[in-house]
């Protein structure tokens, strides 16, 4: 038996910090909340308990040290990229993270499921990290968002990919495609429904797959127990996307109040996103993304403050390395600067995330969860910047940091 005892810890359904704040903890798993400590004591002092935080947008396969931008798509290899998601699995979870959505491949991999081995190796204990939900190749159409010879203007015969690796055309392919990701064992499946802010051509809002293809890859999806994440901005598209039984929107950016609405009555998942609006620099950028980015930024900062007004559950999602691994609780504090009530942004990264993955065992600091918790040096509710500066980190009753 180990017991954590600390200034106070978040009860995130009743929305209060209670003090003091005493977890006990036996194996992986809570033993008991409040109370005596029992066993061994850690004692954080003046901290803040948490639930670990949630993250249901990153790609640990990008990003990081040695990142040479769009050269890396035909540079790195697979062990190269997997070597470099070391690095930023455990920067991700050093800074409180203990899950997150690894959301679609868009390289060269020889078919390889790069993020699901990443996965393995972290719950097998080979490397540190925060437990990975992966989806395997984002799928997309030919020129859709995240074809890399699109997305990095790459001459024709310079980058081929196959459906398996997410390049899926018409009922058959996408179908095989979704079927290919589940066999080697993807958690959950990734399309792309429309254009984004980093795709070089057409308007970021555009339609990419057809209703017929879309409700083929969620039924394909749906029947085999996996939910269905959608990059997709504009408004009309995320509409067809909820239509054809899309489970999460990400990013979502230029949503409309029709649009919203949908949401709502379909129990359609929003994922965040928005940090990057103020932190992706796009200086260097070509003239029409520079374009497009000072039209979606300003509107996606709106529309996420209506969406919660409205209604729609939002779970946090950064789109790291859009904003850099281990800086996801920027994220956090942007909302709350949006105008999102900080509890609720906290639920986000806890009980509303854990729902998107149907994860019972962990978002709370109740008994029988699972032992993720970290320790921040004050009261989030009050100032959410703390989560920035996380001191203590456990995954699965094992202490990864202790600043203390």
């Amino acid at each position: 038996m180990l017991t954590l005892k600390a200034a106070g810890l978040l009860d995130v359904d009743v929305g209060e910090i209670v003090r003091p704040g005493v977890v006990r903890i036996d194996d992986e798993r809570i033993a008991g909340v409040g109370g005596a400590p029992q066993g061994d004591v850690i004692d954080l002092g003046d901290q803040i308990l948490l639930p670990g935080l949630m993250d249901m947008e990153v790609n640990l396969l990008m990003g990081g040290r040695g990142e040479t931008g769009l050269a890396s798509s035909v540079q790195d290899d697979p062990p190269t990229r997997v070597l470099r998601a070391v690095g930023n699995a455990r920067r991700t979870l050093r800074a409180g993270f203990t899950t997150v959505r690894n959301l679609g491949l868009f390289v060269k991999t020889g078919g390889y499921l790069l993020d699901v081995a990443l996965a393995k190796a972290i719950d097998k204990g080979w490397i540190d990290g925060p437990r990975v939900v992966p989806a395997g190749h984002a799928i997309t159409p030919t020129g859709g968002h995240l074809d890399p010879t699109m997305f990095s203007a790459f001459a024709p015969d310079l980058l081929h990919l196959t459906v398996e690796e997410g390049i899926a055309n018409g009922v058959d392919e996408v179908r095989k495609a979704v079927r290919y990701q589940i066999k080697y064992g993807a958690q959950l499946i990734k399309v792309c429904c429309s254009g984004g802010v980093m795709s070089l051509t057409g308007p970021p809002g555009a339609q990419h797959y057809s209703d017929e293809e879309l409700r083929v890859i969620v039924d394909e999806a749906h029947r085999r127990g996996l939910r269905v994440a959608a990059h997709t901005h504009g408004a009309e598209a995320v509409k067809h996307a909820v239509a054809a039984g899309i489970d999460c929107i990400e990013h979502g950016f230029l949503v409309d109040d029709e649009a919203i609405a949908t949401m709502v009555t379909h129990g359609t998942f929003l994922v965040s996103t928005r940090r990057l609006t103020d932190a992706m620099d796009v200086s260097h950028a070509p003239p029409e993304l520079q374009a497009k980015a000072a039209e979606m930024f300003p509107r996606a900062r709106k529309s996420i403050l209506a969406a919660y007004e409205a209604g729609v559950k939002i779970a946090v999602g950064t789109d790291a390395p859009a904003i850099p691994h281990g800086r996801n609780a920027d994220e956090l504090v942007t909302l709350v600067e949006l105008g999102l009530p900080p509890l609720e942004v906290l639920r986000a990264a806890t009980t509303t995330a854990a729902e998107l993955i149907d994860a019972t065992d962990r978002g709370r600091l109740a008994e029988g969860l699972l032992a993720d918790i970290i320790a921040v040096p004050g009261d989030p509710l009050q100032d959410m910047t703390v989560t920035q500066n996380v001191s203590f980190v456990m995954k699965g009753g094992k202490v990864y940091a202790n600043k203390n």
